[in-house]
C-alpha cells in the first residue's frame, strides 16, 4: 500500500549525512522538540520535513513560518490567531499557523530572530501545549510537534540577552547540526549530479556534462550559500550552456569563475600543461573513486603512496571525511 504522504529525499554519501539520516530514524515517531542548526542553505526545512513525513505524524499538516519575513506586528497574528474585532481589520475569527498544524509538525525556520514577548509566548505554548488567539480569554488545545532552527549562533543570542536561556533549553531536547556543504565534498559530488539530472530533465534536453575544469572549479569553491547556492549555480549553468552537451568554464558565474577561465585558456607552456593534466586527471580519478584514495590509486595504476606524492606535488586537496 502506497503511503498518504511523500517521501523526503536527503541526497548524499558523506559520514556526516548518514549520521543525520539515523538521528532522523530514532525521532521522527517521538513528539520531542527538535532543534536544526546550520548555515543558510544547508537544507535545515529539509530535514525537518524529513523527519515530520517520515514518522507517525506524517499523515497531518506540516506547517513551516520564517520568523525573520514576517513584521513583528503581524507575526503574533499569524502564529496565534485572532478573534473578530479583535484590531482594526479583524472581520472574522481566524485561526493561526499553530492552530493548523494541530496533529502535525509546526516548524519555526529563523526562530532566533523572535522578539522576546513572542519567546514567552512560544515558551508558554511548548510547556502547556496551549494557544489564546488575541482578543480571546478562552484557550485552545494544540497536539503539535514542534521543530526550530536558525542560522545563527544560538548559545551567543542566549549569553547577549537576546534570546532566553528557559526556552533556548525547551527548544534543543533533541539537536541536529547540518555542516556546510564545504565539509562535506563527498555530498558535493552527488548532488552536482542530482541536480544536473534534475534540471537537465525540468528543461526538456538531454543530459549535460561538466567539463574537468568546472567540477574542479566547483570542488574548490566554499559555496557559502551552500546546497541552495550550488542548485542555483548549476540549473544558471544548464541554462546558459544553450544545447551544448558539455557545461564548460564560461558558463560559469565569476563567483566561482573569478579568473574568467574559457575552455581555449589551456597553457601553452609544455611544463605548465603536463601539470594541468595531472591536476585534471587526478581530480576525475578521485571523483569517480568518491575520494577514496586507495581505490583510486589501484584504478590507475598507483601505489597509494604514489598517488599521495602527487596530491601533494600538485595541491590537490579532498574532504577529510573521504577515505584513505
Amino acid at each position: 500500500m502506497d503511503r498518504p504522504y511523500p517521501e523526503v529525499s536527503l541526497i548524499g554519501k558523506s559520514e556526516a549525512l548518514r549520521q543525520i539520516q539515523s538521528l532522523i530514524a530514532r525521532v521522527k515517531d517521538l513528539d520531542a522538540p527538535v532543534f536544526i542548526s546550520g548555515e543558510s542553505g544547508t537544507g535545515k526545512e529539509l530535514i525537518a520535513r524529513a523527519i515530520h513525513f517520515r514518522g507517525i505524524r506524517g499523515h497531518g499538516q506540516f506547517v513551516a513560518v520564517n520568523c525573520g519575513a514576517i513584521p513583528e506586528p503581524l507575526l503574533e497574528s499569524e502564529l496565534f490567531g485572532y478573534a473578530r474585532g479583535a484590531f482594526t481589520g479583524a472581520l472574522r475569527d481566524r485561526a493561526g499557523l499553530v492552530e493548523e498544524a494541530d496533529a502535525g509538525t509546526f516548524f519555526l525556520d529563523e526562530v532566533g530572530d523572535l522578539s522576546l514577548p513572542l519567546q514567552a509566548k512560544l515558551l508558554r505554548l511548548l510547556q502547556e501545549k496551549e494557544i489564546r488567539r488575541i482578543g480571546e480569554n478562552r484557550t485552545r488545545s494544540v497536539d503539535a510537534r514542534f521543530i526550530s532552527a536558525t542560522n545563527k549562533d544560538i548559545e551567543e543570542e542566549v549569553e547577549s540577552g537576546r534570546f532566553r536561556e528557559d526556552l533556548y533549553y525547551r527548544l534543543r531536547i533533541i539537536t541536529i547540526d547540518i555542516p556546510p556543504l564545504r565539509e562535506r565534498k563527498d555530498d558535493l559530488i552527488v548532488l552536482m549530479d542530482y541536480f544536473i539530472e534534475k534540471y537537465s530533465r525540468e528543461i526538456r534536453r538531454d543530459r549535460v556534462f561538466f567539463s574537468p575544469r568546472v567540477q574542479e572549479l566547483f570542488f574548490h569553491y566554499p559555496w557559502p550559500g551552500n546546497v541552495r547556492e550550488l542548485q542555483n549555480e548549476i540549473q544558471r549553468c544548464i541554462i546558459l550552456s544553450g544545447g551544448e552537451e558539455l557545461v564548460r568554464e564560461e558558463h560559469v558565474s565569476a563567483k566561482i569563475n573569478p579568473r574568467r577561465e574559457t575552455a581555449a585558456g589551456s597553457p601553452f607552456n609544455f611544463f605548465e600543461a603536463k601539470a594541468e593534466f595531472v591536476r585534471r586527471f587526478l581530480n576525475q580519478a578521485l571523483l569517480r573513486a568518491n575520494f577514496n584514495k586507495a581505490r583510486t590509486a589501484e584504478e590507475i595504476g598507483l601505489s597509494r603512496q604514489g598517488l599521495f606524492k602527487l596530491m601533494k606535488k600538485y595541491k590537490i586537496e579532498v574532504s577529510p571525511n573521504s577515505k584513505n
